[in-house]
């Protein structure tokens, strides 16, 4: 009788420990389970060639496929020493070259015979303009009288084409596979029975075994099916239960004095709230009156008004007798917060001081770069609880910092912080604060119920009052150098108005940017990416002369930073020629018209962000998209996206369509990221709702899943200890 290995049998065992130190090394497979769980990328039949058409796109990548010899040849060189078999194959939508050399021509030109068929595997590489594969790996598809049996059963088949690595092949990887796959029979199955039944979903042996082995077409879509709806069912259990077990937590409700410092606030406010604000607050103040931590997730639309949300939330808690904090991502933000939050707050932020109102607080800023005597004093304000709100970076989580009753933390910018940060502050309170996190990022509802799945969300979907709009164009610098000309007229003709400009370049370009990357950019595409310092300094020789321009990037000391944004706010800076220092929350009301230089370098939601800096007053506000790249790239396709719509929601949709799923759920999230191979975010938008509300139901009936076994099993397999940290820290 053959030996079945265990699920979690180390495939050494199986496969013997050179291929078994191979799948661990390159794809990090170590286990039976592992094996089955790394599935086909897609399926070549037998009558069917695969696309080599498609190979264009592929440079450097090792691929497998399936196609017929058109033609080998041997050639000599070197006087007749060396020899050369150039093999071309083709599958109907295109041809390939593969090329072997000195003794590796004997076997392959015996057998790659023109007419037969093979499977192939190499790099695909580029040698006099066209496309090769050097010494790949092949595997006949059976053609003599002794392969003719096995040709036959292999006739019908649907041939699984693994994701691989050079030194092992697809179809090793197959024949791994079939070593191991005797072992399906063992897997536990994770969803509970009257769900599977009421979904129509096959159980997971046979998936496991539909989606190596697939008899038809149907047999991939049953198993796909299947487990897309494992991985979204386990992964939003164990958020179900992050959810679960926050609920009870105690924290201290927290509800604000009637005349007390947000009736202040808001009397004095000079505008009334959104209809969106005041259903958000509502959602918030109903949090925080609870008594366990609220953990909520504020998404709102460049210049939705967040942060005054935020501030009332703040606000709340200060009346209440408790202490506020706001961590944001750089110290350029923190001051610009702080700023803001002092202006709207006028005395009443003012607290303890001659002049403040009586009803007021201290509202502190606390950064790395502060000098000792105002750390000082901004860490005693914390501890006496004189400071009712502290706005800071991330030296607010240092050990050093304490603090009276900390009741509210609100994160900015939360894709810009590791878990463990948010976890050092709120383990800051005396009892678990209420935590309130904001992204400016419009975040698809799938991944919000993906990644931030342990969070309540809240959208900001209208623009306050008095905001004007953005239009925004393509500037073709290379075709059209005189639409770039205009740009520059454009930002004078603003700045004569009384307006102001930013110019926003790639890098900062002081000597210092490393050096290979440099190289590297200059064999890509001819020349680096322009450079802040470049830039300031040609147009304020050029286009822009007489005007005050002045320049922001994050390698300046933080004083003089200050200072530039200062004299920026002040409307005494015309022009600031900056890096993406200035993608989030920088508000300067009177700034009308941006200029992105080789804007194809950005992300379709960094450009979304990066806009949101204009049209913040009552003029309009125009942003150029400069580009050098052809009208027909994929960058300027993505250019013309971002043109052509201000729906964030919309964009974040095509910026991730175009990404990969990883980039989507990022480095923090790199648990998820692992554990899903058959989901994918954006498409799956249906069965991730679907899980969500099944996982929940489940954990309200059963919290510690006593009567799902295969569950809690699949659940512990998911949570290895990165994951568990990720979704332990929420």
């Amino acid at each position: 009788m053959e030996h079945v290995p265990a699920l979690d049998e180390d495939l050494k065992k199986t496969l013997g420990p050179a291929t078994a130190k191979v799948l661990a090394e390159q794809l990090g497979l170590h286990t039976a389970l592992d094996l089955l769980h790394h599935y086909p990328r897609r399926y070549a039949e037998r009558g069917e060639l695969t696309s080599l058409a498609e190979l264009a796109d592929q440079i450097d990548e090792h691929v497998t496929v399936v196609a017929q010899v058109a033609d080998a040849r041997v050639l000599t060189f070197n006087g007749g020493r060396g020899k050369r078999l150039e093999v071309t194959i083709t599958d109907g939508s295109g041809r390939l070259q593969l090329v072997f050399f000195g003794a590796g021509v004997h076997k392959p030109h015996k057998e790659l015979l023109p007419g037969s068929r093979a499977m192939f595997a190499g790099k695909v590489s580029k040698f006099n303009h066209k496309l090769q594969l050097a010494h790949p790996a092949y595997e006949p598809l059976g053609a003599d009288a002794s392969d003719r049996d096995a040709a036959t059963a292999f006739a019908n088949q649907l041939i699984p084409i693994y994701p691989a690595c050079a030194k092992l092949e697809s179809w090793k990887i197959a024949k791994c596979v079939d070593a191991v796959l005797p072992s399906a029979q063992e897997a536990v199955d994770p969803l509970p029975p009257a769900l599977r039944e009421g979904r129509g979903l096959v159980p997971l042996t046979e998936a496991l075994l539909k989606i190596h082995r697939p008899a038809t077409k149907a047999d991939i879509e049953d198993a796909r099916q299947r487990l897309k709806w494992d991985e979204a069912f386990v992964l939003q259990v164990a958020l179900a239960r992050r959810r679960h077990a926050d609920a009870q937590l105690p924290a201290v409700p927290r509800r604000p004095a009637p005349g007390g410092l947000l009736d202040a606030f808001d009397a004095k406010l000079p505008f009334t709230l959104t209809e969106g604000q005041q259903k958000v607050s509502k959602e918030i103040f109903d949090d925080l009156a609870t008594s366990h931590p609220m953990h909520r997730l504020l998404q709102g639309e460049v210049g939705s008004g967040k942060t005054m949300v935020a501030l009332r939330a703040m606000l709340a808690v200060v009346d209440s007798g408790g202490q506020a904090a706001m961590l944001a991502p750089t110290e350029v933000l923190a001051q610009q917060h702080h700023r803001s939050i002092v202006e709207m707050m006028g005395e009443l932020a003012e607290g303890g001081m001659l002049g403040g109102s009586d009803q007021g607080t201290k509202v502190v800023l606390l950064t790395g770069s502060m000098g000792m005597p105002a750390r000082r004093q901004a860490l005693l304000d914390l501890v006496t609880g004189e400071a009712g709100i502290v706005i800071g970076t991330h030296a607010l989580i240092e050990d050093k910092v304490q603090f009276h009753d900390l009741g509210l933390v609100v994160v900015d910018e939360q894709h810009r912080f590791g878990v463990e940060q948010r976890d050092a502050l709120r383990s800051k309170g005396k009892q678990p604060p209420h935590l309130l996190v904001m992204t400016a990022t419009p975040i698809p509802r799938t991944v919000a119920m993906t990644v931030f799945g342990d969070l309540e969300t809240s959208v900001l979907d209208q623009l306050p009052a008095g905001r004007s709009p953005i239009a925004t164009h393509v500037v073709p610098a290379k075709d059209k150098p005189h639409f770039l000309a205009r740009a520059w007229e454009r930002v004078r003709e603003e700045v004569e108005k009384g307006h102001q400009a930013y110019v926003v370049c790639p890098r900062i370009g002081d000597g210092e940017d490393d050096p290979k990357k440099k190289q590297a950019a200059e064999e890509a595409d001819k020349r680096p990416p322009l450079a802040v310092l470049e830039i300031a300094e040609q147009l304020g020789r050029g286009p822009l002369a007489g005007l005050s321009v002045e320049v922001l990037h994050g390698r300046m000391d933080p004083a003089d930073k200050d200072d530039v944004m200062r004299r920026f706010a002040a409307g005494e800076v015309k022009v600031l020629v900056a890096t993406t220092v200035i993608e989030v929350g920088v508000n300067v009301p009177n700034s009308t018209v941006m200029v992105i230089m080789d804007a194809d370098r950005f992300g379709v939601s960094q450009l979304h962000q990066l806009r949101g800096r204009v049209g913040r007053g009552s003029a309009p506000g125009l942003c150029l998209l400069v580009s050098e790249m052809h009208e027909a790239s994929a960058a300027r396709a993505r250019l013309a996206a971002v043109a052509a719509t201000l729906d964030g929601f919309e964009l974040s949709r095509i910026d991730l369509e175009q990404r990969r799923e990883g980039d989507v759920l990022g480095q923090a999230q790199s648990g998820v990221r692992s554990s899903l191979r058959m989901l994918a975010v954006i498409d799956d938008e249906e069965v991730i709702a679907q899980a969500r509300e099944e996982a929940t139901r489940v954990v309200a009936e059963d919290p510690a899943l006593e009567r799902l076994p295969g569950l809690r099993t699949a659940l512990d397999a998911l949570l290895d200890t990165e994951r568990e940290q990720y979704l332990e820290k929420g």
